[in-house]
């Protein structure tokens, strides 16, 4: 369903060359989705089983996935970037997928502190694309913060989050979810890693990722 080959290395705007890896159904019924994974110097990395998971699901019902390592992990070239250099990766992933598929408009989601840094991308470039978050982090050092909700174009997103997460309460989900103009969804009984409930994950992208009927 490609145009041609697809890339395996992305790069960036500041000269960082990006491993990537893609996911592809046998026709496309919706949009190319970047999945960006968890933070770079706690493990993450775009082979964790929630983002295969969510990248085989979303293959299976017609969306092209692009996964990619942040700078430094992996085959990934460079070193960690603070979070500022990391929205320079989820950038050049997005020209990526909308170059391999332009008749259909990308879409970005993230797990964790994948989840912040697409966001943030979102508020610097000023893009309204589909995006969904899962388990964003709101109240922890370890990343940066997710942007101010006035920073925010209008779009279609979602916000994922377990009712037992370790770094954000339901409330402050919510909370930030109303002022940006995004559905919630509470996951009950899952926390921040959502072991044994990555099927449940993927279903809920796959239906927010669909085309408009």
């Amino acid at each position: 369903m490609s145009p041609g080959p697809l890339p395996d290395r992305l790069r960036t705007a500041d000269g960082i060359t990006l491993q990537a890896r893609w996911d592809l159904p046998d026709a496309g019924r919706g949009p190319a989705v970047v999945l960006c994974h968890p933070h770079p110097l706690y493990g993450g990395n775009l082979s964790l089983p929630l983002l295969r998971t969510v990248a085989a699901h979303l293959a299976g019902a017609g969306r092209p996935v692009l996964r990619f390592n942040f700078r430094g992990v992996g085959a990934s070239a460079g070193s960690w970037g603070g979070g500022e250099g990391e929205e320079h990766d989820v950038a050049a992933a997005v020209e990526a997928a909308a170059a391999a598929f332009p008749s259909m408009a990308p879409a970005v989601a993230g797990w964790s502190f994948g989840a912040v840094v697409a966001l943030r991308w979102q508020a610097a470039a000023g893009s309204g694309t589909p995006f969904a978050g899962i388990a964003p982090p709101l109240r922890t050092g370890l990343t940066p913060g997710l942007p101010p909700p006035e920073a925010l174009l209008p779009a279609r997103r979602l916000l994922i989050l377990g009712d037992r997460d370790q770094f954000t309460s339901v409330a402050d989900l919510r909370t930030y979810a109303a002022d940006a103009g995004a559905e919630a969804l509470i996951l009950p009984g899952s926390d921040h890693f959502f072991y044994g409930r990555e099927a449940r994950v993927a279903e809920a992208l796959a239906a927010h990722f669909a085309p408009a009927s």
